[in-house]
């Protein structure tokens, strides 16, 4: 079981996730999962789904760039909005970022950060 300064930590960034507007609904259920076994005998495995899904959702900075330029991406972000998105994917991926960088990815991010420490 992890520690509680982690499990605190991994809870904190758990509720940014899940209240950031670009948090997917398979995050949040996932999020939600995870805080209702917190502590309790189910966290070991809801963390290990958790850690999986939340693997599979982190964007990379290409994918977001990719996105951006597309034309679903146009669609996502309406066609001005999503030419920005793509200079911020290319300036960030610049100054070395490895993920998209909206609040979710972030958070997302952070958790994952913590990964070896919440699956021990």
């Amino acid at each position: 079981m992890m520690n509680k300064a982690t499990r605190d930590f991994v809870t904190e960034k758990t509720h940014e996730l899940m209240n950031a507007f670009s948090c997917s609904r398979e995050a949040k259920a996932a999020a939600q999962a995870w805080l209702d076994a917190a502590g309790t005998d189910k966290e070991a495995e809801e963390t290990k789904k958790y850690v999986a899904e939340l693997e599979a959702d982190i964007v990379p900075v290409d994918g977001l760039i990719s996105l951006a330029e597309s034309e679903m991406g146009a669609k996502i972000f309406g066609a001005d909005h999503a030419k920005e998105v793509a200079a911020h994917g290319k300036e960030i991926k610049a100054k070395g970022a490895k993920w998209c960088d909206c609040p979710a990815c972030a958070a997302v991010e952070a958790i994952l950060a913590k990964k070896d420490e919440m699956l021990k």
